[in-house]
């Protein structure tokens, strides 16, 4: 997708080196940014087992930490321990047909997976067909929208209408698939600006870390179509993205997409830092 000019194989090595340092330098700063903080967190968990143990002495240590492997466990197989048995089942239709919306696109936010050896068998399967039907829905659905604006551009005599046009488009698409959605995001979840941001950049990068997923929190109560909804907008922004990159747009331009996201999430930062007030349980995040 993205047009690099690599001339020849000689460019390879460099490309390779280019790569690597790329990692290196990610790991190293990732480390300085989140070593303390895990360390931190680990160290506050194990105090709060300490004092837990100290205030309910009936139980013992070996107890406490089996009941928090069948937490985690629990975790793992998608059900949130902070809810009850009444609340919302994961794999009603809207929460399935968003679990296969993330399949197809290779999202995969890892929240959410089969836990019987048929759904597994099915889901490999259904991932094998499904990815490249949506790569090829993409590609698709970029070219026929990109003739459509090459017949219109061809009706069009002067330039600066036609750089209007493409601006307009340019600026419609980021508004529609980039920022309102975050926004609402931000609303629906009870999520800072921040967050919501970054579970955009993180969902349409296809990266889905799964630290960050709509429609997941016990407490709330959303409507039936909240996640399809959802998953139709990572397909539909998916495919503008194709469509920017079908029009021949090269990685500068991509570039400058992301100086707007960041352009349009700073005023909404400044904004939130004042009235903002943050969520006593964030329950979205996983442990």
């Amino acid at each position: 997708l993205w047009k690099w000019n690599v001339t020849s194989c000689s460019d390879g090595p460099l490309l390779a080196v280019a790569h690597f340092t790329y990692l290196l330098v990610g790991a190293t700063i990732f480390q300085i940014l989140e070593r303390e903080a895990e360390r931190n967190n680990r160290n506050h968990f194990q105090l709060e087992k300490l004092n837990f143990l100290a205030n309910y002495t009936c139980l013992d240590g070996p107890a406490l930490e089996k009941f928090v492997k069948v937490i985690l466990d629990a975790w793992e197989n998608g059900v949130n321990p902070s809810g009850n048995s009444t609340n919302p089942s994961n794999w009603d239709f809207s929460s399935s047909f968003f679990f296969a919306g993330t399949v197809v696109t290779t999202i995969g936010y890892g929240n959410l997976s089969p836990s019987t050896a048929s759904g597994q068998v099915f889901c490999v399967f259904y991932a094998l067909c499904g990815i490249p039907l949506n790569l090829a829905f993409l590609n698709q659905l970029g070219k026929c929208l990109t003739n459509h604006l090459g017949r219109l551009e061809r009706g069009v005599v002067s330039q600066t209408v036609k750089a209007l046009a493409a601006s307009s488009f340019f600026i419609t698409g980021s508004m529609l698939f980039l920022v309102i959605p975050p926004l609402l995001f931000s609303y629906v979840e009870g999520w800072t600006f921040g967050e919501g941001f970054y579970f955009a950049f993180i969902t349409l990068s296809t990266i889905g870390f799964g630290d960050y997923v709509v429609g997941a929190d016990p407490a709330k109560e959303y409507i039936s179509l909240y996640r399809s909804l959802a998953g139709i907008w990572i397909i539909f922004a998916l495919a503008w993205l194709a469509l920017v990159l079908n029009m021949g747009m090269t990685p500068v331009v991509i570039f400058l997409v992301c100086i707007l996201f960041i352009i349009s999430f700073v005023p909404y930062c400044l904004i939130m830092s004042i009235f903002y007030v943050e969520p006593e349980n964030n329950v979205h995040r996983r442990p």
